[in-house]
């Protein structure tokens, strides 16, 4: 009975090779890491956690390919998964791979980052980069992305295969409506160019896919010119008919706002008072009214772009 058992060990391992000693095999610039995998387990929902056998760190577009197509060789038998991972923003695992590949798009590189102003002005980045580090390139050129997310150290990646929802969506639509030109690499490991023109099929199927159409490693954004000055408002609420009344009035409006965010909190130990005071310093009393602790508050953030001979027009429009 001990020889049978063994010899289908044996069988086994000769049919289904180690799947880290194969990707050991893999010629790419970058490298794989088999040790430390424990981060890539995890991600802001806190849902779900599932450990990959490899973290492959790339320093080249052909690195993803590289892998991507080593996998799709093996063969579907295998059921060895590949996932992107940026800054790990995602809820439902979708930056996750059990016993999978988990490319760390962060350690991307290649071409640098490279602004083209004119009358239509854009942005060439990498899949991995941060969209903090695009507004801080792009300002240098006067200009910023037209829609982008309310949290900015997250990646083009990543927010592109979610859609990218953020407070401009109103005037501007998601940040995948403000894309020219993708470079994707498919689940054979292809790398593909791709747009409204060009391969338009993959072009929309990447856009929200949430990663299972291809791996976003480069991305042409819509810039516009950057305003001067930004004045910001926080509107609190205890009730919810109200709130999404002034909410709706608001993203309707041709002349109001520029941005326009909603969120629900319950305020506890104080959060209304601590973060982003919600209330003038110079008014106290108002403050000490507003009994919230414990209470479920709807907020609007709101903001209004202008340059400096806009100041008495902004003023108006923030107290009608």
């Amino acid at each position: 009975m001990i020889l049978f058992f063994s010899c289908i060990t044996i069988k086994i391992n000769l049919c289904f090779p180690s799947i880290p000693s194969s990707l050991k095999t893999v010629s790419i610039d970058g490298h794989f890491d088999f040790e430390q995998v424990e981060h890539a387990a995890k991600d802001f929902g806190n849902r779900y956690s599932y450990l990959p056998l490899a973290v492959l760190y790339p320093k080249s577009v052909s690195d993803i390919a590289t892998t991507v197509n080593h996998v799709w060789q093996i063969g579907g038998g295998s059921e060895l998964k590949v996932a992107a991972r940026g800054h790990g923003h995602s809820l439902q695992g979708q930056a996750q791979a059990h016993r999978g590949v988990v490319i760390n798009m962060e350690s991307l590189q290649g071409l640098k980052m490279q602004v083209h102003t004119g009358n239509f002005p854009y942005v060439d980045v990498s899949g991995g980069e941060l969209w903090i580090n695009i507004l801080r390139e792009s300002l240098k050129h006067g200009l910023a992305p037209k829609s982008w997310t309310d949290y900015l150290h997250l990646t083009v990646g990543g927010t592109l295969s979610n859609a990218g929802i953020s407070g401009q969506a109103f005037r501007h639509g998601p940040q995948i409506s403000n894309v020219y030109q993708l470079e994707v690499v498919t689940g054979k490991g292809e790398v593909v160019n791709c747009s409204e023109k060009q391969n338009s099929d993959l072009f929309y199927s990447v856009f929200g896919g949430l990663g299972q159409f291809g791996i976003i490693t480069r991305a042409r954004i819509s810039l516009e010119p950057a305003p001067e000055m930004v004045k910001w408002i926080r509107m609190v609420y205890t009730d919810f008919a109200t709130f999404t009344r002034d909410q709706e009035k608001l993203i309707s409006g041709q002349s109001t706002f520029d941005y326009v965010e909603g969120f629900v909190i319950i305020n506890r130990t104080g959060l209304l008072n601590n973060w982003r005071s919600s209330f003038n310093p110079q008014d106290p009393l108002q403050a000490s009214q507003f009994k919230s602790d414990g209470r479920t508050l709807f907020c609007l953030e709101l903001a209004k772009y202008f340059n400096h001979e806009d100041m008495v027009l902004v003023n108006q429009v923030s107290h009608s």
